[in-house]
């Protein structure tokens, strides 16, 4: 059986190579184009992918595939009605890096509420005293924080903002009004936690229905002033919409672990503005959390060669 790992930003595979190697051939690559990946997969009896695109086209060339695991919780860049079509279960890891992306909101959120860099930035360049106006240094207990997405992550960072006793609106319509509120939240619809929120988080998937959610139209309905932040995915967010909103002003700052399209181009003119922080799409990692991650991809092909039922199918193949 051979195991075809298409892309990995891990300095080895030797995790995955105790838990397959024993029992199967693993064979690891960089490919991250169809032309690339449709003779890497077409052979391989189950497929683990980072980032690579999973098109249609490369999914057809599977003539052995049982099983498409994606490192992650998010499965974007797989094509699942394709895998569908095909029989093919696609996979993926929903329970690591829970409370790391949930830390990493909190820690985006405190920074820009605080002007954390900002303030950091002028000490460093020898001057004292505030780096903006004072009406920029705000605290959590004198706002609302709209929170978009209460999946696991979501959920975690609502459990967080209730210590520092702001108002929280949730909005997940996946999710039941009392099961929100149960939280201590507010259940809301879209249009209220867009229009009255202080700072809106996003912590939805990239789908259909959520792909540029965050555009001109909504970002005008956003107070002035508001903050956003985004750790789930990039094009959740009309990039040229929110530089536009972030030069006027009209959004006051942004935090962005996530950009579409990654990585972020070195000339964009988001990087020159001086009202975001940016990250490298880390949000999710730790030394346990990426351990974690790679161990359940592994093991989740090892059990599809086995002919083992499948926990986690996101495509509905049973």
């Amino acid at each position: 059986m051979k195991i075809a790992i298409t892309d990995y930003s891990f300095p080895n595979l030797e995790i995955e190579s105790r838990i397959l190697e024993p029992e199967t051939e693993l064979i690891g690559g960089q490919c991250k184009t169809s032309e690339t990946l449709i003779p890497f997969v077409s052979q391989a009896d189950a497929v683990i992918t980072q980032f690579a695109p999973i098109k249609a086209e490369v999914i057809a060339a599977m003539e052995r595939a049982r099983v498409i695991v994606r490192y992650g919780i998010g499965v974007d860049n797989v094509d699942l009605d394709a895998a569908r079509a095909k029989g093919i279960p696609v996979c993926n890891v929903p329970d690591y890096c829970i409370d790391e992306v949930a830390d990493q909101t909190l820690a985006f959120i405190l920074a820009t509420t605080r002007q954390v860099v900002a303030n950091s930035n002028r000490v460093r360049e020898g001057k004292w005293g505030l780096a903006t106006s004072l009406d920029q240094m705000r605290a959590l207990r004198d706002l609302t924080v709209g929170v978009v997405g209460f999946g696991r992550i979501g959920r975690e960072v609502v459990s967080r903002l209730r210590a520092f006793k702001c108002q929280v609106f949730v909005h997940d319509p996946m999710v039941s009004g009392s099961d929100i509120e149960k939280s201590g939240a507010k259940s809301v619809d879209l249009s209220q936690l867009i229009t009255t929120s202080d700072i809106v988080t996003l912590h939805c998937p990239s789908m259909a229905q959520t792909r540029g959610m965050i555009n001109q139209e909504s970002l005008g309905r956003m107070k002035p002033g508001v903050i956003l932040i985004n750790v789930a995915r990039g094009d959740l967010v009309d990039s040229a919409a929110l530089t536009d909103a972030l030069q006027r002003k009209h959004v006051a700052v942004a935090a962005l672990d996530v950009f579409a399209p990654e990585p972020i181009p070195a000339d964009h003119p988001i990087l020159k503005l001086d009202n975001v922080i940016v990250a490298s799409h880390i949000a999710s990692t730790s030394v346990p959390a990426v351990r974690k991650l790679r161990e359940t991809a592994a093991n989740l092909a090892l059990m599809a060669v086995r002919g083992q039922p499948l926990p986690n199918i996101v495509n509905g193949v049973k």
